[in-house]
């Protein structure tokens, strides 16, 4: 039996309006998430860096490969996992992490500050946690270089 005209073409409007209603739908689920993503996953400042590592509920992930750790130094109460290691440490099992990282492995809810040496290695780490469900992530843009610089001039003029 073959379809005639104007059914076939009712068919394919409705087919159409549902497209649209999807994308529409798609589109708004877009820019909400947006809106809520910029509102969770914020870059972290000096200032609230030194705050959260002091409160000690946070950890703290330097991205930089080990080389660049031992060179220039590092951030006290990181830990350093490079960028390349970060989706396959975050989905090891924690006795792996453990002994690997000497460090307790984060669960998918613990707050995770990524940090590397001036933010761009750390915010592909950040989308890298992002997508793995660790929803409590965020990233401290000024990396490295800003921290040297406040630390090692707030330690000349004594503060």
């Amino acid at each position: 039996m073959a379809l005639s005209g104007p059914l076939l073409g009712g068919a394919r409007r409705a087919v159409l309006r549902s497209a649209e209603a999807a994308l529409w739908g798609l589109k708004s689920i877009k820019g909400s998430c947006h809106n809520f993503c910029t509102a969770i996953f914020k870059d972290v400042t000096y200032k609230e860096l030194k705050n959260l590592l002091n409160s000690k509920k946070i950890m703290l992930i330097d991205v930089r490969e080990t080389w660049e750790v031992v060179k220039y130094g590092k951030i006290p109460g990181s830990v350093n996992i490079p960028l390349g290691e970060v989706g396959e440490a975050l989905q090891m099992n924690p006795k792996d992490f453990k002994e690997k990282y000497n460090e307790v492995k984060p669960s998918k809810s613990d707050s995770l500050v990524f940090s590397c040496l001036a933010g761009v290695r750390s915010k592909k780490a950040l989308d890298t946690a992002i997508s793995l469900g660790f929803n409590s992530a965020q990233h401290y843009a000024g990396g490295w270089n800003e921290w040297a610089t406040y630390e090692f001039s707030e330690k000349k003029h004594g503060n």
